[in-house]
Protein backbone atom coordinates (compact mmCIF):
# COMPACT_ATOMS: atom_id res chain seq x y z
CA UNK A 1 0.00 0.00 0.00
CA UNK A 2 1.02 3.63 -0.53
CA UNK A 3 2.09 5.32 2.68
CA UNK A 4 1.03 8.89 3.42
CA UNK A 5 3.55 10.34 5.82
CA UNK A 6 4.11 13.94 6.91
CA UNK A 7 7.01 15.23 8.99
CA UNK A 8 5.47 17.55 11.62
CA UNK A 9 8.59 18.53 13.54
CA UNK A 10 12.35 18.58 13.20
CA UNK A 11 14.88 19.16 15.93
CA UNK A 12 18.47 18.39 16.79
CA UNK A 13 19.27 16.26 19.85
CA UNK A 14 22.64 17.02 21.43
CA UNK A 15 24.58 14.99 24.01
CA UNK A 16 23.62 15.67 27.61
CA UNK A 17 27.27 16.31 28.52
CA UNK A 18 30.10 17.74 26.37
CA UNK A 19 32.70 15.52 24.75
CA UNK A 20 36.15 15.97 26.42
CA UNK A 21 38.71 17.85 24.35
CA UNK A 22 41.01 14.83 24.00
CA UNK A 23 38.20 12.91 22.24
CA UNK A 24 37.30 15.63 19.75
CA UNK A 25 38.89 13.85 16.78
CA UNK A 26 37.76 10.29 16.15
CA UNK A 27 39.82 8.78 13.35
CA UNK A 28 38.19 6.45 10.86
CA UNK A 29 39.76 3.03 10.46
CA UNK A 30 40.86 1.49 7.16
CA UNK A 31 37.65 -0.58 7.18
CA UNK A 32 35.61 2.59 7.74
CA UNK A 33 37.38 4.29 4.85
CA UNK A 34 36.57 1.54 2.34
CA UNK A 35 32.96 1.12 3.49
CA UNK A 36 30.36 2.54 1.09
CA UNK A 37 29.03 6.07 1.74
CA UNK A 38 25.48 4.90 2.43
CA UNK A 39 23.17 4.76 5.40
CA UNK A 40 22.27 1.46 7.03
CA UNK A 41 18.54 1.72 7.90
CA UNK A 42 16.45 -0.09 10.48
CA UNK A 43 12.76 0.15 11.39
CA UNK A 44 11.37 -0.87 14.79
CA UNK A 45 7.60 -1.47 14.90
CA UNK A 46 5.72 -1.08 18.21
CA UNK A 47 1.94 -1.64 18.57
CA UNK A 48 -0.32 0.87 20.29
CA UNK A 49 -1.11 0.69 23.99
CA UNK A 50 -3.49 2.75 26.12
CA UNK A 51 -4.26 6.44 25.55
CA UNK A 52 -2.77 7.36 22.19
CA UNK A 53 -2.18 11.10 22.74
CA UNK A 54 -0.79 10.85 26.26
CA UNK A 55 1.47 7.92 25.49
CA UNK A 56 2.69 9.49 22.27
CA UNK A 57 3.83 12.67 24.05
CA UNK A 58 5.38 10.75 26.92
CA UNK A 59 7.16 8.35 24.62
CA UNK A 60 8.55 11.16 22.48
CA UNK A 61 9.94 13.04 25.48
CA UNK A 62 11.32 9.84 26.96
CA UNK A 63 13.06 8.95 23.71
CA UNK A 64 14.60 12.39 23.25
CA UNK A 65 15.85 12.62 26.82
CA UNK A 66 17.38 9.13 26.83
CA UNK A 67 18.86 9.75 23.37
CA UNK A 68 20.61 12.86 24.65
CA UNK A 69 22.06 10.86 27.53
CA UNK A 70 23.27 7.92 25.45
CA UNK A 71 24.90 10.23 22.89
CA UNK A 72 27.37 11.20 25.60
CA UNK A 73 28.62 7.61 25.44
CA UNK A 74 28.39 7.34 21.64
CA UNK A 75 29.89 10.78 21.12
CA UNK A 76 31.09 10.25 17.49
CA UNK A 77 27.45 9.89 16.41
CA UNK A 78 26.77 13.48 17.47
CA UNK A 79 29.70 14.80 15.42
CA UNK A 80 30.35 15.34 11.72
CA UNK A 81 32.33 13.11 9.34
CA UNK A 82 35.15 14.94 7.56
CA UNK A 83 36.80 13.93 4.26
CA UNK A 84 36.57 10.16 4.88
CA UNK A 85 39.33 10.62 7.46
CA UNK A 86 37.87 11.44 10.87
CA UNK A 87 34.80 12.51 12.81
CA UNK A 88 34.86 15.95 14.35
CA UNK A 89 33.18 15.19 17.67
CA UNK A 90 31.77 18.68 18.13
CA UNK A 91 28.47 17.73 19.82
CA UNK A 92 26.42 19.30 17.03
CA UNK A 93 23.86 16.56 17.61
CA UNK A 94 21.65 14.38 15.42
CA UNK A 95 18.42 15.13 13.53
CA UNK A 96 15.26 13.84 15.20
CA UNK A 97 12.17 13.99 12.99
CA UNK A 98 8.61 13.36 14.11
CA UNK A 99 6.11 12.24 11.47
CA UNK A 100 2.45 11.31 11.28
CA UNK A 101 1.44 8.33 9.13
CA UNK A 102 -2.13 8.16 7.85
CA UNK A 103 -2.89 4.49 8.31
CA UNK A 104 -2.85 1.79 10.94
CA UNK A 105 0.40 0.10 11.93
CA UNK A 106 -0.97 -3.35 11.09
CA UNK A 107 -1.59 -2.29 7.48
CA UNK A 108 2.17 -1.89 7.10
CA UNK A 109 3.59 -4.61 9.34
CA UNK A 110 1.35 -7.37 7.98
CA UNK A 111 2.23 -6.70 4.35
CA UNK A 112 5.24 -4.35 4.18
CA UNK A 113 6.24 -2.84 0.85
CA UNK A 114 10.01 -2.18 1.01
CA UNK A 115 9.77 0.73 -1.43
CA UNK A 116 7.21 2.53 0.74
CA UNK A 117 9.11 1.97 4.00
CA UNK A 118 11.65 4.59 2.95
CA UNK A 119 9.08 7.19 4.04
CA UNK A 120 9.66 6.10 7.65
CA UNK A 121 13.39 6.92 7.74
CA UNK A 122 14.99 10.39 7.90
CA UNK A 123 17.50 10.27 5.03
CA UNK A 124 17.99 9.11 1.46
CA UNK A 125 20.22 6.05 1.84
CA UNK A 126 22.70 7.02 -0.86
CA UNK A 127 23.49 10.40 0.68
CA UNK A 128 25.71 9.60 3.67
CA UNK A 129 28.05 12.58 3.83
CA UNK A 130 28.62 14.38 7.10
CA UNK A 131 25.82 13.18 9.40
CA UNK A 132 26.59 9.91 11.22
CA UNK A 133 23.05 9.22 12.47
CA UNK A 134 19.45 10.28 12.00
CA UNK A 135 16.18 9.21 13.63
CA UNK A 136 12.53 9.52 12.61
CA UNK A 137 9.73 8.88 15.10
CA UNK A 138 6.59 7.83 13.20
CA UNK A 139 3.14 7.93 14.82
CA UNK A 140 0.32 5.94 13.19
CA UNK A 141 -3.41 6.63 13.42
CA UNK A 142 -3.92 3.69 15.76
CA UNK A 143 -1.24 4.93 18.17
CA UNK A 144 1.37 2.46 17.01
CA UNK A 145 4.84 3.81 16.36
CA UNK A 146 7.83 3.04 14.19
CA UNK A 147 11.30 4.25 15.08
CA UNK A 148 13.32 4.65 11.89
CA UNK A 149 17.09 4.90 12.21
CA UNK A 150 19.86 5.52 9.69
CA UNK A 151 23.53 5.12 10.58
CA UNK A 152 26.29 6.04 8.18
CA UNK A 153 28.24 3.01 7.00
CA UNK A 154 31.32 5.22 7.14
CA UNK A 155 31.24 4.99 10.93
CA UNK A 156 29.64 1.68 11.87
CA UNK A 157 28.21 -1.65 10.72
CA UNK A 158 24.87 -3.29 11.52
CA UNK A 159 26.00 -4.66 14.87
CA UNK A 160 27.28 -1.20 15.86
CA UNK A 161 23.81 0.22 15.18
CA UNK A 162 22.10 -2.56 17.13
CA UNK A 163 24.46 -2.11 20.06
CA UNK A 164 23.69 1.62 20.09
CA UNK A 165 19.94 0.89 20.01
CA UNK A 166 20.34 -1.58 22.87
CA UNK A 167 22.12 1.05 24.97
CA UNK A 168 19.57 3.71 24.07
CA UNK A 169 16.69 1.42 25.03
CA UNK A 170 18.32 0.54 28.37
CA UNK A 171 18.78 4.23 29.11
CA UNK A 172 15.14 4.88 28.25
CA UNK A 173 14.12 2.16 30.74
CA UNK A 174 16.28 3.76 33.46
CA UNK A 175 18.85 0.95 33.37
CA UNK A 176 21.81 2.99 32.14
CA UNK A 177 24.01 1.64 34.96
CA UNK A 178 24.00 -1.76 33.25
CA UNK A 179 25.19 -0.51 29.86
CA UNK A 180 28.53 -1.73 28.54
CA UNK A 181 30.54 1.28 27.41
CA UNK A 182 31.31 1.11 23.67
CA UNK A 183 34.91 0.69 22.56
CA UNK A 184 36.13 3.08 19.87
CA UNK A 185 39.43 1.45 18.95
CA UNK A 186 38.90 0.46 15.31
CA UNK A 187 41.48 2.94 13.98
CA UNK A 188 44.05 1.42 16.34
CA UNK A 189 43.33 -2.11 15.13
CA UNK A 190 42.94 -1.16 11.45
CA UNK A 191 45.00 2.01 10.94
CA UNK A 192 43.78 4.35 8.17
CA UNK A 193 45.76 4.46 4.91
CA UNK A 194 45.75 6.41 1.67
CA UNK A 195 42.96 4.85 -0.43
CA UNK A 196 43.36 7.06 -3.49
CA UNK A 197 42.29 5.26 -6.64
CA UNK A 198 39.49 3.39 -4.88
CA UNK A 199 35.88 4.60 -4.90
CA UNK A 200 33.90 3.31 -1.90
CA UNK A 201 30.67 4.20 -3.75
CA UNK A 202 31.20 1.45 -6.35
CA UNK A 203 27.99 -0.59 -6.66
CA UNK A 204 25.67 2.12 -5.35
CA UNK A 205 23.04 3.17 -7.85
CA UNK A 206 20.57 6.03 -8.07
CA UNK A 207 18.57 4.08 -10.62
CA UNK A 208 15.29 2.49 -9.62
CA UNK A 209 15.98 -0.77 -7.81
CA UNK A 210 13.16 -3.29 -7.64
CA UNK A 211 12.91 -4.77 -4.15
CA UNK A 212 10.95 -7.93 -3.39
CA UNK A 213 10.23 -9.47 -0.01
CA UNK A 214 9.94 -13.24 0.31
CA UNK A 215 8.91 -14.98 3.51
CA UNK A 216 10.19 -18.55 3.94
CA UNK A 217 8.35 -20.72 6.42
CA UNK A 218 10.35 -22.89 8.82
CA UNK A 219 9.03 -25.95 6.95
CA UNK A 220 10.30 -24.62 3.62
CA UNK A 221 13.70 -23.89 5.09
CA UNK A 222 13.97 -27.37 6.53
CA UNK A 223 13.18 -28.82 3.10
CA UNK A 224 15.88 -26.66 1.52
CA UNK A 225 18.37 -27.76 4.15
CA UNK A 226 17.51 -31.41 3.44
CA UNK A 227 18.11 -30.88 -0.29
CA UNK A 228 21.47 -29.26 0.46
CA UNK A 229 22.40 -32.18 2.73
CA UNK A 230 21.78 -34.78 0.06
CA UNK A 231 25.12 -36.21 -1.04
CA UNK A 232 27.10 -34.95 1.95
CA UNK A 233 27.46 -38.44 3.35
CA UNK A 234 28.45 -39.10 6.94
CA UNK A 235 29.00 -36.00 9.04
CA UNK A 236 32.38 -37.00 10.43
CA UNK A 237 33.85 -33.55 10.93
CA UNK A 238 32.84 -29.93 11.40
CA UNK A 239 33.29 -29.13 7.73
CA UNK A 240 30.53 -31.62 6.91
CA UNK A 241 28.00 -30.36 9.42
CA UNK A 242 24.45 -29.90 8.10
CA UNK A 243 23.87 -26.68 6.16
CA UNK A 244 22.66 -23.67 8.12
CA UNK A 245 19.47 -21.88 7.08
CA UNK A 246 21.53 -19.01 5.63
CA UNK A 247 23.68 -21.42 3.61
CA UNK A 248 20.62 -23.26 2.31
CA UNK A 249 18.80 -20.05 1.37
CA UNK A 250 21.92 -18.58 -0.24
CA UNK A 251 22.31 -21.62 -2.48
CA UNK A 252 18.61 -21.66 -3.36
CA UNK A 253 18.57 -17.97 -4.28
CA UNK A 254 21.85 -18.33 -6.17
CA UNK A 255 20.51 -21.18 -8.31
CA UNK A 256 17.32 -19.24 -9.09
CA UNK A 257 19.39 -16.15 -9.91
CA UNK A 258 21.62 -18.11 -12.29
CA UNK A 259 18.63 -19.76 -13.95
CA UNK A 260 17.01 -16.36 -14.52
CA UNK A 261 20.16 -14.74 -15.97
CA UNK A 262 21.49 -17.71 -17.93
CA UNK A 263 20.11 -16.45 -21.26
CA UNK A 264 21.97 -13.15 -21.01
CA UNK A 265 25.16 -14.49 -19.42
CA UNK A 266 28.47 -14.13 -21.24
CA UNK A 267 31.26 -16.74 -21.04
CA UNK A 268 33.80 -14.14 -19.92
CA UNK A 269 31.68 -12.98 -17.01
CA UNK A 270 32.48 -14.13 -13.48
CA UNK A 271 29.46 -14.73 -11.26
CA UNK A 272 30.16 -14.59 -7.54
CA UNK A 273 28.31 -15.01 -4.26
CA UNK A 274 29.28 -12.41 -1.68
CA UNK A 275 28.58 -12.81 2.04
CA UNK A 276 29.13 -10.12 4.67
CA UNK A 277 31.06 -11.58 7.64
CA UNK A 278 31.39 -10.19 11.17
CA UNK A 279 35.09 -10.15 12.10
CA UNK A 280 34.76 -9.55 15.85
CA UNK A 281 34.78 -13.22 16.80
CA UNK A 282 37.50 -13.98 14.23
CA UNK A 283 40.14 -11.76 15.79
CA UNK A 284 42.80 -12.62 18.34
CA UNK A 285 41.72 -11.91 20.97
CA UNK A 286 38.05 -11.81 19.94
CA UNK A 287 36.37 -8.43 20.23
CA UNK A 288 33.19 -7.92 22.28
CA UNK A 289 29.99 -7.04 20.45
CA UNK A 290 30.11 -3.48 21.82
CA UNK A 291 33.25 -2.76 19.77
CA UNK A 292 31.99 0.10 17.62
CA UNK A 293 32.97 0.54 13.99
CA UNK A 294 33.08 -1.42 10.74
CA UNK A 295 34.31 -4.85 11.80
CA UNK A 296 33.13 -6.77 8.77
CA UNK A 297 34.49 -7.98 5.46
CA UNK A 298 33.05 -9.90 2.56
CA UNK A 299 33.66 -13.51 1.54
CA UNK A 300 33.75 -14.17 -2.22
CA UNK A 301 32.56 -17.50 -3.58
CA UNK A 302 32.96 -18.14 -7.30
CA UNK A 303 31.07 -21.34 -8.11
CA UNK A 304 31.84 -23.28 -11.25
CA UNK A 305 30.24 -21.95 -14.42
CA UNK A 306 26.57 -22.63 -14.91
CA UNK A 307 24.15 -24.09 -12.40
CA UNK A 308 25.10 -27.74 -12.65
CA UNK A 309 26.74 -27.81 -9.23
CA UNK A 310 25.02 -29.98 -6.66
CA UNK A 311 23.50 -28.10 -3.73
CA UNK A 312 25.82 -29.62 -1.16
CA UNK A 313 28.86 -28.68 -3.26
CA UNK A 314 27.75 -25.05 -3.36
CA UNK A 315 27.20 -25.08 0.39
CA UNK A 316 30.72 -26.42 0.90
CA UNK A 317 32.18 -23.73 -1.34
CA UNK A 318 30.35 -20.96 0.51
CA UNK A 319 31.44 -22.40 3.84
CA UNK A 320 35.06 -22.66 2.71
CA UNK A 321 35.07 -19.07 1.46
CA UNK A 322 33.70 -17.75 4.75
CA UNK A 323 36.12 -19.96 6.68
CA UNK A 324 39.06 -18.23 4.98
CA UNK A 325 38.22 -15.05 6.89
CA UNK A 326 40.14 -16.33 9.91
CA UNK A 327 42.70 -14.83 12.30
CA UNK A 328 45.47 -14.98 9.70
CA UNK A 329 43.23 -13.13 7.26
CA UNK A 330 42.53 -10.43 9.85
CA UNK A 331 46.25 -10.01 10.51
CA UNK A 332 46.85 -9.35 6.80
CA UNK A 333 43.83 -7.07 6.71
CA UNK A 334 45.32 -4.93 9.47
CA UNK A 335 48.21 -4.08 7.14
CA UNK A 336 45.67 -2.62 4.72
CA UNK A 337 47.57 -2.14 1.47
CA UNK A 338 47.33 -5.73 0.19
CA UNK A 339 43.58 -5.86 0.72
CA UNK A 340 43.15 -2.45 -0.90
CA UNK A 341 44.79 -3.76 -4.08
CA UNK A 342 42.40 -6.73 -4.06
CA UNK A 343 39.22 -4.65 -3.71
CA UNK A 344 40.46 -2.22 -6.38
CA UNK A 345 40.65 -5.18 -8.78
CA UNK A 346 37.18 -6.34 -7.77
CA UNK A 347 35.75 -2.84 -8.23
CA UNK A 348 37.32 -2.53 -11.68
CA UNK A 349 35.84 -5.88 -12.74
CA UNK A 350 32.42 -4.83 -11.47
CA UNK A 351 32.50 -1.53 -13.35
CA UNK A 352 33.58 -3.27 -16.56
CA UNK A 353 30.78 -5.77 -16.31
CA UNK A 354 33.24 -8.64 -15.97
CA UNK A 355 32.11 -9.53 -12.45
CA UNK A 356 28.50 -9.97 -11.34
CA UNK A 357 28.01 -10.15 -7.58
CA UNK A 358 25.00 -11.52 -5.76
CA UNK A 359 25.30 -10.03 -2.28
CA UNK A 360 23.99 -11.68 0.90
CA UNK A 361 23.65 -10.22 4.39
CA UNK A 362 22.23 -12.12 7.35
CA UNK A 363 20.80 -10.51 10.50
CA UNK A 364 19.42 -13.80 11.80
CA UNK A 365 21.56 -14.02 14.93
CA UNK A 366 21.72 -10.32 15.70
CA UNK A 367 19.82 -8.86 18.70
CA UNK A 368 17.08 -7.27 16.59
CA UNK A 369 14.26 -7.76 19.07
CA UNK A 370 15.85 -6.54 22.31
CA UNK A 371 14.98 -2.86 21.83
CA UNK A 372 12.57 -2.33 24.73
CA UNK A 373 12.35 1.41 25.44
CA UNK A 374 9.95 0.84 28.32
CA UNK A 375 6.82 -0.16 26.43
CA UNK A 376 7.77 -3.64 25.27
CA UNK A 377 9.86 -5.17 22.52
CA UNK A 378 9.13 -4.50 18.84
CA UNK A 379 6.59 -6.73 17.14
CA UNK A 380 8.51 -6.53 13.88
CA UNK A 381 11.85 -5.19 12.64
CA UNK A 382 12.45 -4.42 8.99
CA UNK A 383 14.22 -2.15 6.54
CA UNK A 384 13.34 -0.26 3.34
CA UNK A 385 14.73 -0.77 -0.15
CA UNK A 386 18.51 -0.51 -0.40
CA UNK A 387 20.58 1.15 -3.11
CA UNK A 388 22.48 -1.95 -4.22
CA UNK A 389 21.52 -4.15 -7.14
CA UNK A 390 21.52 -7.95 -6.80
CA UNK A 391 21.46 -7.99 -3.00
CA UNK A 392 19.69 -10.19 -0.47
CA UNK A 393 19.15 -9.67 3.23
CA UNK A 394 18.14 -12.53 5.54
CA UNK A 395 16.04 -11.35 8.44
CA UNK A 396 15.50 -13.81 11.27
CA UNK A 397 11.92 -12.83 12.13
CA UNK A 398 10.82 -13.32 8.51
CA UNK A 399 12.07 -16.90 8.67
CA UNK A 400 9.28 -18.37 10.76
Amino acid sequence: MKLESEVISKEVIKPSSPTPDHLRHYHLSFLDQISPPVYNPLLLFYPADGDVKINSTEKTNQLKQSLSEVLSLYYPLAGRIQDNLFVECNDEGIPFFQAEVRCRLSQVSENPAPGELSKLIPFALDDAEGLPLGIQYNIFECGGIVIGLCISHKIGDALSLLTFIKSWAATSRGEEDHIMRPEFISATLFPPINISGFKPATGITKEDVVTKRFVFSSTSIELLKEKCSAGVGSLENENQRPPSRVEALSVFIWRRFMAATKAESRPERIYSMVHAVNLRSRMEPPLPEYSFGNYYRIAFTIPSAGTGEENYSLVRQVRDSIGKLDRQYVEKLQKGSEHLDFIKEQAAGFLNGEIVCLNFTSLCRFPLYEADFGWGKPEWVGCPSLDFQESSCFHGHCIR
